[in-house]
């Protein structure tokens, strides 16, 4: 039966041109020579990516795959079995019943696993497919702390301190070795943050990628406390202090160069919560042309950059990308004849040439605080993280007005809203005409995931929304997900952004001078040639690039102040569209 199954996948190889004749000798070879399975020697060797031979063995076998990401494990299942028959055969238990166990395999060709499971257990073996890095996660996660369990519970959490985190040492605790397989996970899958959030009954865990949460697989609940305590002995904070929300930072020494780990505690009722955002400077900081901009938005944002004196704000939600703006900005920015300094809370990342100050309230080190003595040692451009008060406000904009470049960011949900919070906080509307240059609001929307994207044709309800959303008649046909394996079944791998900017112009400044709310300032920039968010919106949409989904999650609270009334209608299809 294996021999049948094997010349079965070798067959649809050779048939679909992903192997040679020659490549499956020499594999045959290999596994004469070294005695390795099959799938094993096929991907040492490149021949073949896991996720094409997973996709063969699925079609070939009839053997379902699983996402272990989101696969909720049972502990009676996985305790069947020893974690060093797991490791050895790459296989982990997910269900267990009375007579049968769902068995998840990196090989399922590998029948000699089956068996050896079969007999530790007395069950019958229901296979199915997983990929192999996911299996060693969970292995790590659920038999590392079942193990210390074993062995009298005590677990050395002050091993490996924060220069010593990666890898998984035979000498290693067992809870290192988990704390260190979550944050690789992290790495690998591209995550932005890890929630580790205390409830009732143990430990959740939740990994955002793509600016969404999902839910994992987490470890045995008895091993909350010691997980956590790990990851604040990394960041280097107090274990003992469980009152007060915590911060601090964790220099990663793995398998990736360049990532370092913010870490935020909070108390709840359950324990204290915590995330750890991941902080990589090829995602942070980046080429400005890489930042999503369309090509006039493109040349507006330099026309901006190239100012001498003046504001400009980059303004939008938490989470919206306004940091890696910035931080691009001020790299595009950043020459020997240039002083640039920041002011930010926290620091997000270290850039080599520019001046970065760590907000501390503790030494009353404040924004308004540090950028009073930034103006005493003679910037050029100065970077204030987030404009929060009505002093930092002030100082940054008589900054702008005596010769400086001032970067902030405010949070509002339009271009045309930074100008009148600002003259909410206090600031007078002639400053605020005379100092500011230009307001980018941004959003992130995921894209679509290029392995499973497909075509599909708009329903009447769809083409209905898009003419009252976009005010355009919408195409015939645009792109979808199909949700696949690649995107963890999301439909959507990866993000890129939508702009708006808000230029002032003689017209802009009269009208902040004659007291205009935001709707009117909003509608004269559109008139002046500002391309609004929604509109920047459906150039990906009509790119095949994102969906109409994305753009209406992303920005439509930008458009609630605006024509309301002219959206009302559509909201009856957006509840049969469940958007």
């Amino acid at each position: 039966m294996e021999g049948f199954s094997r010349r079965r996948i070798e067959t649809a190889l050779l048939e679909e041109g992903l192997i040679t004749p020659g490549q499956l000798e020499g594999v045959f070879s290999e596994q004469r020579k070294t005695g390795k399975r099959f799938a094993k020697v096929l991907l040492e060797q490149g021949l073949v990516g896991e996720e094409t031979l997973l996709a063969v063995m699925e079609k070939q076998l009839k053997i379902p795959r699983v996402n272990l990401s989101c696969r909720r494990i049972d502990p009676a299942a996985a305790g069947a079995i020893s974690a060093e028959l797991a490791l050895r055969r790459k296989v982990i238990p997910l269900e267990k019943n009375s007579r049968q166990i769902t068995l998840a395999m990196a090989d399922p060709l590998d029948l000699a696993a089956v068996d050896e499971v079969a007999m530790v257990t007395g069950a019958e073996i229901n296979p199915v497919l997983a990929e192999e890095s996911a299996i060693d996660h969970l292995v790590t996660q659920f038999y590392s702390l079942e193990e210390s369990d074993k062995a009298g519970g005590v677990m050395k959490i002050r091993e490996g301190g924060p220069g010593k985190q990666a890898g998984a040492a035979a000498g290693e605790a067992p809870v290192i070795r988990v704390v260190n397989s979550l944050i690789e996970r992290g790495i690998e899958e591209g995550a932005s943050d890890i929630h580790l959030e205390p409830t009732e009954e143990g430990l959740r865990l939740r990994m955002r990628r793509d600016g969404v949460l999902h839910d994992i697989s987490a470890p045995p609940g008895h091993s909350r406390a010691n997980i956590i305590s790990r990851v604040k002995i990394m960041a280097d904070l107090d274990v003992a202090e469980k009152r007060r929300p915590q911060d601090g930072n964790i220099q990663w020494r793995g398998k990736r160069k360049g990532i370092s780990l913010r870490v935020s505690t909070l108390p709840t009722i359950y324990g204290e919560k915590v995330v750890i955002r991941f902080l990589e400077k090829e995602k942070i900081v980046l080429p400005l042309e890489r930042l999503g901009f369309s090509e006039a938005n493109y040349r507006t944002l330099l026309k901006l950059l190239l100012n001498r004196q003046g504001m400009l704000l980059v303004t939008g939600p938490t989470g919206c990308g306004k940091t890696t703006t910035l931080y691009s900005a001020l790299n595009y920015l950043n020459r020997p004849e240039e002083n640039i300094i920041t002011v930010e809370d926290p620091v997000e990342y270290r850039l080599k040439g520019i001046n970065q100050v760590q907000v501390n309230p503790r030494i009353e080190r404040t924004f308004a605080g540090a950028l009073r003595s930034i103006l005493r040692q003679d910037p050029n451009i100065i970077m204030v993280g987030e404009i929060r008060d009505l002093e930092t406000a002030q100082i940054s904009t008589r900054a702008a007005l005596t010769g400086h470049l001032v970067l902030s960011t405010l949070h509002t949900n339009s271009a045309a809203g930074a100008i009148t919070r600002l003259v909410d906080m206090g600031i007078e509307d002639y400053l605020v005409a005379a100092s500011l240059n230009g307001v980018i609001a941004q959003r992130l929307v995921r894209k679509i995931c290029p392995v499973c994207r497909d075509e599909y044709s708009l329903s009447e309800d769809e083409k209905l929304f898009h003419r009252r959303f976009f005010r355009t008649e919408p195409p015939p046909k645009v792109m979808q997900g199909k949700k696949c394996r690649s995107c963890n079944h999301t439909g959507y791998r990866g993000r890129t952004s939508i702009q708006e900017i808000l230029v002032l112009n003689q017209g802009l400044k009269e009208l902040i001078l004659s007291g205009a709310k935001e709707e009117a300032l909003q509608d004269r920039a559109v008139q002046e040639g500002m391309t609004p968010l929604v509109t920047d919106g459906l150039r990906l949409v009509e790119a095949g690039q994102t969906t109409v989904n994305e753009i209406v999650r992303a920005a439509y609270s930008s458009i609630l102040d605006g024509d309301f009334q002219g959206m009302e209608e559509s909201f009856g299809v957006m509840e049969r569209l469940k958007l």
